[in-house]
């Protein structure tokens, strides 16, 4: 007898013969919007079976062609400063090798020793030690709000401080420095740019917009910020708005990152820790379960998101009618789906009832379970639920 041939596995859909042992993203659809560590992220989130759709708000300028980020380190060696404030760990290496890069890292690196060094947390404070240097201080807080407590507490009136930003610069550090009456010199390490592909941006708000995704990440405040702006420039920002609010999650890896959204009145997730492994597993924690469909089958239960299906845990190799079909059957709560409405689900506009027999039968060799799909005698088919 000829055996059935298992139809192609659809795009998003995981492979069963490649998907790992955690597969609690199956049937995910998340919306990366960044683009520095989006291969990291996106590979953690496909290893639990997410589909990954890419949307980079922004483009990063690289710190070893910004003239701008060398001018100021040249201003900083010829008036050596008080302090420096490391905010973040990548930015503070790249900062030693945009200096490298001009000739200057010895001369950086004797300035550096001769201040007082205050980092914004761990990896800035890793930073640091990796350049042969010692933190004097260290925000365990990992946020700026904790290092302008300290600014505030000990006073900084006439010391020149250097400050080294993340992208934007906009963490407010330098406008309090100013404030109490130091003298700033603020150092970003890397600038943000145009998106590299502004129709897949184009494409990204759509998504959120139809909430054909479960969740779109933020990494950057600056990248929240545009993405709401490509929305508002879509005249999509209201539909945006409603969905983050709803349907599709806002996840972000820190309150700086969340500040944006949260200002339109969103509640995004944000992990504990400011690490881009607590956000994904926070995410993972947060859409398990979310918009899946679950019921009981003479085959075990079957689980249906979005384009993905699982039946007793066995993820099913459906192409997008097979799931058009069971999607029709499941909702159906058990009662008789007609062959009309089989069709109706079909390409084309066949009115042959064979074709939907056709349909059924695939679709059962899918499930590998002929009893889930019963036969109603000149009416159609219906989803036996187990009892």
């Amino acid at each position: 007898m000829e055996q059935p041939t298992t139809p192609p596995v659809p795009p998003g859909v995981p492979d069963p013969a490649a998907v790992g042992p955690d597969q609690a993203l199956a049937g995910c659809r998340v919306l990366l919007t960044a683009k520095r560590r989006a291969t990291e992220l996106g590979t953690a989130l496909q290893r639990r079976g997410a589909e990954i759709v890419h949307a980079p708000v922004l483009s990063i300028v690289p710190h070893a062609d910004d003239e701008q980020l060398l001018a100021q380190t040249r201003a900083l060696i010829a008036d050596p400063p008080d302090v420096v404030v490391a905010t973040t760990g990548v930015g503070f290496r790249g900062w030693l090798e945009a200096a490298d890069a001009a000739g200057v890292h010895a001369e950086l690196l004797a300035v550096l020793r001769g201040a007082r060094l205050i980092a914004r947390g761990p990896k800035a404070q890793g930073a640091i030690h990796g350049a042969g240097l010692v933190a004097d201080w260290v925000a365990q807080s990992e946020t700026a709000a904790e290092i302008k407590e300290l600014f505030e507490a000990e006073g900084v009136a006439g010391l020149h401080v250097g400050v080294q930003h993340h992208g934007s610069g906009a963490d407010g550090i330098d406008e309090l420095l100013l404030a109490l009456g130091a003298r700033v010199t603020p150092l970003v390490v890397y600038r943000w740019g145009p998106p590299p592909d502004p129709e897949a941006v184009r494409r990204g708000v759509r998504l959120v917009a139809d909430a054909a995704v479960d969740a779109v990440v933020f990494t950057a405040a600056p990248g929240a910020v545009e993405f709401l702006a490509a929305a508002e420039r879509a005249g999509l920002r209201d539909a945006v708005i409603a969905a983050l609010a709803g349907p599709v999650l806002p996840a972000t890896v820190g309150p700086v990152t969340a500040a944006p959204l949260v200002e339109a009145g969103l509640t995004p997730l944000i992990p504990d820790r400011f690490r881009m492994g607590a956000l994904v597993r926070e995410l993972t924690a947060a859409l398990t379960g979310r918009g899946v469909v679950e019921v009981g089958t003479p085959g075990g239960v079957l689980r249906l998101k979005r384009s993905w299906a699982s039946l007793d845990g066995r993820v099913l190799p459906l192409s997008r009618v097979q799931f058009d079909v069971l999607a029709a059957l499941v909702g159906a709560a058990g009662r008789v789906v007609t062959r009309e409405d089989i069709l109706a689900l079909l390409p084309g506009t066949s009115a042959d009832p064979h074709a939907a027999e056709v349909a059924i039968a695939r679709l059962r060799d899918s499930l590998g379970n002929r009893a889930v799909v019963t036969t109603v005698p000149r009416r159609g088919y219906r989803l036996d639920l187990a009892s």
